[in-house]
């Protein structure tokens, strides 16, 4: 069979599509506002952008009459003249339904982290209608914290690659939370504030989703007023856009957040002080709650919805949350409903049909507090149906399944997959892969959509694609199959090595069934020093390097693919990364049974060769430079200052996360620069102070250490230094020789691990057992 029919074939089957009728006629009054003809137009110009020339191939059009239950369609067909013509129920379902044809009759792919779109010439064609719809009414997407971990730079050229992105993957629903903080001025400005009043509260850019969340604020800031400028700017873009293609954009509400100021303006106001978060002290949390009980929250949420919708203009859903990683003041049932109705009420106030989206994060990060009657009491503070509810973390702990599907509130069943924006392979490709259908077909199931929110993006795009494509399936997929098909489209031809290295990889890595886990990077190299670090996998290695050996035997002859280079860097760094915690555990073994030499090889090859080895791989490739991320900062600044503080925003938040470490290493990144001047530094320092305490015969003492080391992390983020935004050096070179160098090592180290442990996956270096709800996550958004 070809590689056409192939795909053809794949499609055929996957696209049987279950179509269902919306249970909410609430929801059906949330449609795209532009006309056929504007999204028409917005999908020609995506087009465009994205194939030049041969986008003259396709005949598009919009016709929102194609559905008559609100759910997306998309028909193509060939016609006489061997273009494609293609016809969608909106500009989303238009653009996602060619991406499906680029995808599997053209053997093309589109991601973050590169594209291969060799179309074929002429076109391959269909034989009848191709028909391709969704049984979700909505296709969410974003985070509240992704604004700061990844878009918190960006310009507008990046925004419009992104969505194009979400459009080509079936996005309806994305969180538009850009600018907000503009409109909080003027209405804090209305309401009497001052200048300093408002300069203490809004943190700085690289914080201010938790700004947004009350659980912080001041630190990095004040905000430039180029800053509320500037993002006032893009909002206006990015929700003409978005909206262009049909989209629904969710627009902020008011929580309750409030600045110190309006107790000056309003002593009498019913307001609560927040004890501190994380480990964060008053000085930058213990943020001030108005009661939502109390006239004031109407007014504020009123006159701040009334402006938001004035300046954004509205598509009638919002999001807000409360009691996000906060305790409630009471677990009183009237108290709870009351609450979520007084909310609500200040949305109706200025929209009567206004439907509230909420994250149901609080219901797992508390479940002590939480228990059934407090969560249905609060969820049934609104009228069925002008709720929707993200059960956030569905992939890992879907809430819906013991709350009755939401007591009847619809939800969206979401992957977060990503914690931190921490770059390493991580998935759950068995659970994504069935979650979303065991939704759709429980028991009274009020599931309306399928949802992606990760904290931070730009990672492991091979679980992005699978996410976004379930949302057009009928049932799962063969997940050996999809990822052989993945990979010869990400690669533009199938290659044996290739299709079998990605099997390793989704058999193993990218398929964690531990329940519960958090995927936050607790890998030694990317951890501050100690004698207490975490080393366990859930993942057999020895599959991550027989991969790696069937890319590296493959490579010369695909190095002229952006996409395969970016996969070469990404597996070869999660090599070393496992390789560190080897390495940690040679340290740590020296060190306790007083042998300098093994100590002195351990770190040595760590320090001087593994690490610099890195952050020379990652130096290689554009997708992982310090520099781009720090020149994306800086050039948000009118003026040096300006510069200088977005630049120690960008810098503290991928390290220290606050003044002191509050969060320390939480954003974690294993880019080139950072691994060199950051963790390299750290860790040459713990070798060091090992070696002198084994010299003079004295115990390591692990705060003194830390008082150390917190120079060395201060230091990088204000040592001024510049790092380079364009590749360095060969990738192919550098991978061959730390290949060469580490392969023969890591296949020794697995020998040497089967001779004490039946299976790895039961072996770990003094790791500590993960317990689920261990710690709490920034989704959410702690540590």
């Amino acid at each position: 069979m070809s590689c056409g029919k192939a795909f053809y074939v794949a499609l055929v089957v996957g696209c049987l599509f279950l179509t269902v009728s919306c249970k909410f006629p609430t929801l059906d009054r949330i449609k795209p506002k532009v006309s056929d003809e504007a999204q028409t137009t917005a999908v020609a110009e995506l087009l465009r952008r994205l194939l030049g020339n041969r986008s003259t191939e396709f005949m598009v059009s919009v016709n929102r009459s194609l559905s008559n239950d609100s759910l997306d369609v998309c028909e193509l067909r060939s016609d006489k003249n061997k273009k494609i013509v293609a016809t969608g129920s909106t500009g989303v379902a238009l653009a996602s339904g060619i991406y499906n044809y680029l995808k599997y009759f053209c053997n093309c792919h589109v991601s973050w982290s590169g594209k291969q779109l060799e179309l074929p010439s002429p076109l391959p064609q269909l034989t009848g209608v191709l028909r391709i719809n969704t049984p979700h009414r909505f296709r969410y997407y974003q985070n509240v914290c992704t604004f700061s971990y990844s878009s918190v730079w960006w310009d507008w050229t990046r925004w419009e690659k992104e969505i194009d992105w979400m459009a080509l993957n079936g996005i309806n629903l994305p969180l538009a939370f850009t600018g907000q903080e503009a409109v909080w001025q003027e209405v804090y400005r209305a309401l009497g504030l001052n200048e300093s009043e408002l300069e203490e509260f809004f943190s700085g850019p690289a914080f201010l989703a938790w700004n947004r969340m009350a659980n912080m604020d001041k630190f990095g800031g004040p905000l430039p007023q180029s800053w509320h400028v500037n993002q006032l700017y893009l909002q206006f873009k990015i929700l003409e856009r978005m909206r262009a293609f049909g989209m629904i954009p969710v627009l902020p509400a008011f929580s309750g957040n409030i600045p110190k100021g309006i107790l000056r303006l309003y002593p009498q106001a019913n307001v609560t002080r927040l004890g501190p978060w994380a480990h964060f002290n008053c000085s930058f949390s213990c943020s001030y709650i108005l009661d939502p009980r109390d006239p004031l929250f109407q007014e504020i949420g009123a006159l701040y919805l009334s402006q938001v919708v004035k300046l954004f203009g509205t598509d009638h859903i919002y999001n807000t949350d409360t009691f996000n990683e906060m305790t409630p003041p009471s677990s009183d049932p009237i108290y709870l409903s009351a609450v979520s109705r007084s909310i609500f009420a200040s949305m109706t106030a200025v929209d009567p049909d206004a439907v509230w989206l909420m994250q149901g994060w609080l219901f797992f990060s508390d479940p002590s507090f939480w228990k059934p009657l407090q969560i249905q009491s609060l969820l049934h503070g609104v009228p069925l149906g002008r709720m929707i509810v993200l059960d956030l973390f569905a992939e890992a702990d879907p809430v819906f399944t013991y709350t009755e599907s939401f007591y009847g509130q619809p939800f969206i069943w979401c992957m977060l997959h990503n914690f931190g924006g921490n770059n390493g392979f991580f998935g759950t490709v068995e659970s994504i892969n069935s979650g979303p259908f065991k939704a759709l077909h429980f028991p009274n199931s009020t599931l309306v959509g399928i949802g992606m929110t990760p904290e931070g993006i730009e990672q492991n795009p091979v679980i992005y694609e699978l996410m976004s494509e379930l949302a057009w399936r009928k049932e799962p997929v063969n997940l050996a199959k999809w990822v052989s098909l993945y990979a010869a489209r990400r690669y533009g031809s199938m290659h044996d090595n290739l299709t079998a290295a990605w099997k390793l990889l989704f058999s193993g890595v990218y398929n964690c069934t531990i329940p519960g886990y958090v995927n936050h990077n607790h890998s030694p190299l990317v951890r501050r020093p100690s004698f207490r670090m975490r080393t366990d996998l859930w993942y057999d290695p020895a599959e991550l390097f027989e991969a790696w050996k069937l890319f590296m035997e493959v490579a010369p002859s695909f190095m002229s693919k952006e996409t395969f280079q970016y996969d070469l860097v990404d597996l070869t760094r999660q090599v070393l990364q496992v390789l560190t915690s080897s390495f940690y555990q040679d340290i740590a073994d020296a060190f306790q049974y007083k042998k300098m030499p093994e100590l002195l090889t351990a770190g040595g090859v760590l320090v001087y060769d593994l690490l610099p080895e890195l952050d020379r791989l990652l130096s290689s490739n554009q997708n992982f430079l310090l520099g781009t991320w720090l020149e994306q900062a800086q050039a948000k600044g009118l003026n040096e200052r300006e510069a200088q503080l977005y630049d120690m925003n960008a810098r503290n938040q991928v390290t220290l996360w606050g003044p002191s470490g509050e969060i320390l290493d939480y954003a974690n990144k294993e880019w080139g620069g950072l691994v060199e001047d950051y963790y390299a530094q750290r860790w040459g320092l713990f070798v060091q102070t090992l070696v002198e305490c084994l010299d003079k015969g004295i115990p390591f003492k692990q705060d003194l250490f830390n008082q150390a080391v917190f120079q060395v992390e201060k230091g990088f983020i204000y040592n001024g230094r510049k790092y380079p935004t364009k590749p360095q050096g060969d990738t192919y070179e550098i991978a061959h020789r730390i290949f060469l160098k580490y392969y023969p090592q890591a296949i020794k180290r697995l020998q040497q691990i089967d001779k004490h442990s039946h299976s790895y996956r039961s072996y770990s270096y003094r790791s500590h057992s993960y317990r689920s709800h261990s710690y709490q996550s920034h989704s959410s958004p702690s540590p």
